[in-house]
């Protein structure tokens, strides 16, 4: 019998940063075992230059990323999530859309390196730390047995791999 493939939606309120960083190592480092999405409450429209740029440095596949409205996730047809992560204070505090399939949720607030002022060099290791952040947190999430795991313990679980 296959392992279970489960979607995970990272949100934010731009979806050009933070989200799409998320979006692209789970994509990596899930194995297969996950299939991850990111979108916005009010996306910007595009992926910021630098998140593709580090993304690119890193080795993360960047084709397909781009800067979507979260409603398209709750819409007929979508995929269906199993977990859903917001990455940004503001979009945790906002009223989501009503996901499909009740999907377990967590917010794993992060700083805004977009929103870094200073020079590119500066920016970048706003973007850098914030991408050694992610990786760790979503590196504890792909070691989870999450098949085994309660769902009360899974979200439990999920909400402190967010304060790491």
């Amino acid at each position: 019998m296959a392992d279970p493939t489960y979607n995970a939606l990272f949100l934010c309120t731009g979806n050009s940063a933070r989200s799409i960083l998320a979006e692209a190592i789970l994509n990596r480092v899930g194995g297969g075992r996950f299939r991850a999405y990111s979108a916005g409450s009010q996306p910007r429209g595009e992926v910021h230059p630098l998140a593709l740029a580090l993304l690119r440095e890193k080795g993360e596949d960047t084709r397909g990323l781009r800067s979507k409205a979260w409603d398209e996730f709750a819409a007929p047809g979508a995929p269906v999530m199993d977990l859903v992560f917001t990455v940004c204070d503001s979009a945790a505090g906002e009223a989501c859309p009503v996901w499909p399939g009740q999907p377990i949720t967590a917010h794993w607030g992060i700083d805004d390196p977009a929103a870094v002022p200073g020079s590119i060099e500066e920016q970048m290791r706003a973007f850098r730390r914030v991408h050694e952040v992610l990786l760790h947190r979503i590196e504890l999430l792909a070691q989870l047995k999450l098949e085994s795991l309660e769902r009360l313990a899974l979200a439990r679980r999920l909400r402190e791999i967010g304060k790491s």
